[in-house]
């Protein structure tokens, strides 16, 4: 599908999520997304981003205040929706063990570890630069391992392992098991691919 025409399919979720939220206690949603409320808005971190949220009117803004595409609009309003305030569980499942992500796993691969690992060059020194620069913490998983406080609820984590002489360098993004409380599969899809685009840019400029 044209990217043009699934923005477009995304708009009525969009605004029937509006009307979910906009019944809601602001003071409430908040609490429950791990947000604060300030001055009629939600203020939403998101990797080393903030972005601003309009209550009741639920529009959803960069700092700049410029509007944010329809997949992020989408992105924060399902967390927003489906927050429940659970807190992660420290246990790391892979993007097969989502709903359907079984069937979408491959394509996952493709465009968030693959792609760090080929943007990167394969070069570990620089993930860990990268993921250090993004406030990632080490884990003891891989040859090398992050965790990344994503969204305020919802963790995730890159484990890269080296290359040698019989198998290439490889990344995978895994999640924390809430994770799935918070965003649908497609969400977290969208989120694991902005991770891995924030730590090829983080990469980049060092």
């Amino acid at each position: 599908m044209p990217k043009e025409a699934w923005r477009e399919s995304l708009r009525p979720r969009i605004e029937a999520a509006r009307r979910q939220l906009a019944a809601r206690d602001a003071a409430e949603v908040a609490r429950r997304a791990g947000l604060t409320v300030r001055n009629g808005r939600l203020d939403l971190p998101l990797l080393d981003s903030s972005y601003r949220i309009a209550w009741p009117e639920l529009s959803i803004t960069f700092r700049d205040g410029t509007d944010c595409p329809e997949e992020l609009v989408i992105l924060v309003l399902d967390y927003l929706v489906r927050a429940d305030g659970s807190a992660p569980s420290g246990e790391w499942i892979g993007f097969q063990e989502l709903p359907d992500g079984a069937f979408y796993r491959r394509a996952f691969q493709g465009y968030s570890g693959d792609r760090l690992v080929r943007e990167l060059a394969a070069d570990a020194d620089r993930f860990r630069r990268a993921a250090r620069a993004l406030g990632g913490e080490p884990l003891p998983m891989g040859d090398t391992g992050f965790a990344f406080r994503v969204l305020p609820h919802v963790p995730l984590a890159v484990v890269w392992w080296d290359g040698n002489d019989e198998f290439p360098a490889n990344a995978t993004v895994l999640f924390d098991r809430v994770a799935g409380v918070y965003l649908p599969t497609d969400g977290l899809a969208i989120l694991g691919r902005m991770l891995c685009r924030a730590l090829v840019q983080a990469a980049g400029s060092r």
